[in-house]
């Protein structure tokens, strides 16, 4: 695959517009006749904030066109995760969407993404998928990398954007396309914070002040492993835990040190140091690279 991507670097980084909205096949497959390569696109679930325009904006810098989905995924929500209220607000999503400079946005409901019902066959995350994030969410990651993989040949790029705040997520995806052979491009883009630092985060909009206030005890455990490097892993673990244990509003599930591909990290050199906790009742994730051994 021929990456175009950078353009003229005099582009501007945004350009505000309209996007046209496709609700069925039919209309995105008319949406997409006239646009020019390469074409990126950016998958979301809605409810978007800065960490998704910030995606936009980085495959319109980078692109001669953008398209974003909205789609609240079904397959991706577990037994004890409840689709129905998870937050639909496509008005202001648009308007997101317009400023970031998309030209099309798909917007397709569940039956138009599962016209023959939810499928039998899906996309196997493998080992990975029952591994952190997976082990508290069964089968969330077959359901991700099935619909990503859908809307991937819905939408037709040759570049798709994913944010660092889902590593896992992105790494499986990544995972998938060299597995399938996808004559794709995936694009990592940085993390999104709040100027205290914590990640950008469509659940953020569920906690309380005091939770939220706890819950920047995930972005000061990172910091904080991310000094112990020097001294080796267990050093970071150890920092990253006394960290969260001193925030007693918060409920820890996993603090894991792995590789960049999430395989078990070596001694020294490049590693991603992941979190997992509850402020309340809202689960909240997190990550950073780490070098191992090295000083800062």
């Amino acid at each position: 695959m021929t990456d175009t991507a950078l353009l003229d670097p005099a582009r501007p980084a945004t350009a505000a517009r309209t996007p046209v909205v496709a609700r069925t096949r039919a209309e995105l497959e008319v949406a997409l006749a006239g646009l020019p390569a390469p074409r990126g696109v950016v998958m979301t679930m809605g409810a978007l904030h800065d960490g998704h325009a910030e995606l936009m904006r980085t495959a319109r810098r980078e692109c001669a066109s953008v398209v974003a989905t909205i789609f609240v995924n079904p397959l991706q929500f577990g037994a004890n995760e409840d689709l129905d209220k998870y937050p639909r607000t496509f008005e202001s999503d648009l308007a997101i969407c317009a400023e970031a400079g998309v030209d099309v946005l798909f917007h397709p409901g569940e039956t138009e993404m599962y016209p023959h019902g939810r499928p039998s066959t899906l996309v196997t995350a493998g080992p990975l998928g029952d591994d952190l994030e997976g082990a508290s969410r069964p089968g969330h990651f077959d359901g991700v990398l099935t619909v990503v993989l859908k809307l991937l040949h819905l939408t037709g790029p040759q570049i798709a954007y994913f944010g660092e705040k889902d590593y896992q997520q992105l790494t499986l995806i990544r995972q998938m396309v060299t597995d399938l052979d996808l004559a794709i491009r995936i694009a990592p883009v940085p993390t999104v914070r709040e100027p205290d630092g914590l990640a950008r985060s469509s659940r953020n909009r569920y906690l309380s002040d005091a939770e939220r206030a706890g819950a920047l005890a995930l972005s000061r455990a990172l910091r904080a492993g991310a000094d112990a490097g020097p001294d080796g892993p267990a050093a970071v673990l150890a920092a990253a835990n006394a960290t969260l244990a001193a925030e007693p509003g918060l409920v820890v599930d996993y603090v894991a040190l792995r590789d960049p591909e999430l395989g078990p990290a070596p001694d020294t050199g490049e590693t991603r140091l992941l979190v997992a906790a509850k402020a309340g009742t809202t689960r909240l994730i997190d990550n950073s690279s780490v070098l191992l051994g090295t000083a800062r």
